[in-house]
């Protein structure tokens, strides 16, 4: 449906239906942090999920961040249930490559996965990101909570500002509820893929367009979120 052509994302009706249970099981621990992959997680750890490109460098970008938990790769955003890695790659069921953030918000918040969200990837190109090409592979935020929600907006409108005066054009990031949007934990061999491949595949890059640290200096000024860009 989606070789050769311009990807676009299947309706409910175009989906594949899937299955009622996963078709494999998912490692207990964090190969790089020693946590377990699964919740439920401890007490006061918040969850974040975000989509930017192959989930295999984006997972490495958030485990190496101080405050994270655990990280894992999966599928989200789209209608099939328990997909496989090669369905989700057709194009046939409308989720993104995921990756879920454990995070302990005294020590690094919510806006700063926000920041370093932003500077990872390109979130002007669509379905694609660079030289991988298909709907598996748009920029997408997943909120847990009216606040997520908001602070994924105005950072979202504070990066297009930054962006526009760089000479990008528009952020294409969905920012949905994820309570309605089900993360898929992906097969094994996708978990902490680049921990246990070094060499392997990374086609994560960002813009090189920067975002200030996020600081009560600034929170509810210039940008809700605590997020500004940078004079860099």
């Amino acid at each position: 449906m989606f070789w050769n052509r311009t990807p676009q994302l299947p309706t409910p009706e175009q989906a594949l239906e899937g299955r009622p249970e996963p078709g494999y099981t998912v490692p207990d621990r964090h190969t790089v942090l020693g946590n377990p992959l699964l919740g439920p997680y401890p007490e006061g750890l918040e969850i974040a999920d975000f989509g930017l490109g192959c989930f295999w460098g984006a997972e490495r970008k958030f485990w190496q961040t101080p405050g994270v938990w655990t990280t894992l790769a999966g599928y989200q955003g789209g209608y099939t249930r328990n997909p496989a890695y090669e369905e989700v790659c057709s194009g046939l069921t409308g989720h993104t490559e995921a990756v879920r953030v454990v995070h302990d918000p005294e020590a690094v918040s919510y806006e700063a996965l926000l920041k370093l969200f932003w500077e990872s990837h390109d979130p002007t190109q669509g379905f694609r990101q660079g030289n991988d090409v298909g709907t598996q592979y748009r920029s997408a935020i997943y909120t847990h909570s009216p606040a997520q929600q908001a602070a994924a907006e105005s950072s979202r409108d504070a990066y297009q500002a930054v962006l526009t005066a760089r000479g990008y054009g528009t952020i294409t990031t969905e920012i949905l509820p994820a309570d309605t949007r089900p993360f898929y934990p992906a097969e094994a061999y996708h978990q902490q893929y680049l921990d246990k491949n070094p060499n392997g595949y990374c086609g994560i890059g960002g813009t090189g367009v920067k975002l200030s640290d996020p600081s009560e200096t600034n929170w509810g000024r210039s940008c809700p979120t605590g997020i500004a860009p940078t004079e860099e």
